[in-house]
């Protein structure tokens, strides 16, 4: 399963070591890839992972989740 997301606020690698090492916790994810022009991230899970789990882990890092997209 892979869910497509749109991340507002990132700018730089510490943005996306900050996204990545968020979301490092769940043992359902198993690779995440951040697009900074695009302000994407996508995210590979091995097992269902709650879209709210998701967003909040984003958000404590200090950035705006604006959408989560299911992609099977």
């Amino acid at each position: 399963m892979k869910k497509k997301l749109i991340v507002k606020g990132m700018s730089c690698m510490h943005c996306v070591s900050a996204v990545k090492n968020g979301l490092a916790d769940f043992g359902e994810i198993e690779d995440v890839q951040v697009d900074l022009a695009a302000e994407k991230v996508e995210i590979i899970l091995k097992e269902e992972l709650s879209d709210e789990k998701i967003r909040l882990s984003i958000e404590d890092q200090g950035y705006e989740v604006v959408e989560i997209e299911d992609e099977n």
